[in-house]
């Protein structure tokens, strides 16, 4: 008899991390940032969902844009500042944003309110992906999903 498999968890059961992977200089304002990757809870492989908690004051990630995955966000509860080239934008519940992979239009999402703001973000999990920071010296290099940070000029971090 195999053993059973449940269809269905609670998302909060999902591992959680907290933090950031960036290189030290660039982690403030993401200490408290919590991730539970839902997709991974289920062995998911063509795309990630991610439950993100982002507390007050805190920062989803440098402003960034992907080479080749796109990137959706679907906000559940709280209120964040979108930041991209363009402009600032308040967003919370209900709304949902979508970047393409390849344009150039860096983005992050600050909580500049009051209370804690969770959203989901859905990506593609693309291979070879490559994520460009416009704003520091930081490119993120993907080749078969293993990934390293950079320098601009290429160098190691």
């Amino acid at each position: 008899m195999t053993k059973s498999h449940k269809p269905a968890i609670a998302a909060d059961t999902a591992p959680a991390q907290r933090g950031t992977d960036y290189p030290e200089a660039f982690a403030g304002n993401i200490n408290e940032r919590t991730n539970r990757a839902l997709g991974d809870a289920f062995g998911l492989t063509n795309f990630g969902v991610n439950l993100v908690c982002l507390p007050i004051g805190e920062i989803s990630s440098q402003r960034h844009w992907h080479s080749n995955e796109d990137e959706l966000v679907y906000v559940l509860q709280g209120e964040m500042t979108l930041i991209t080239d363009a402009s600032e934008q308040t967003i919370g519940p209900g709304m949902t944003v979508g970047f393409p992979a390849g344009v150039e239009n860096g983005h992050q999402l600050v909580n500049r309110s009051s209370a804690d703001a969770v959203f989901l973000v859905v990506g593609d999990r693309s291979p070879n992906d490559t994520v460009e920071y416009p704003d520091i010296d930081l490119r993120y290099v993907s080749k078969d999903n293993k990934g390293v940070f950079l320098h601009k000029d290429g160098t190691d971090y």
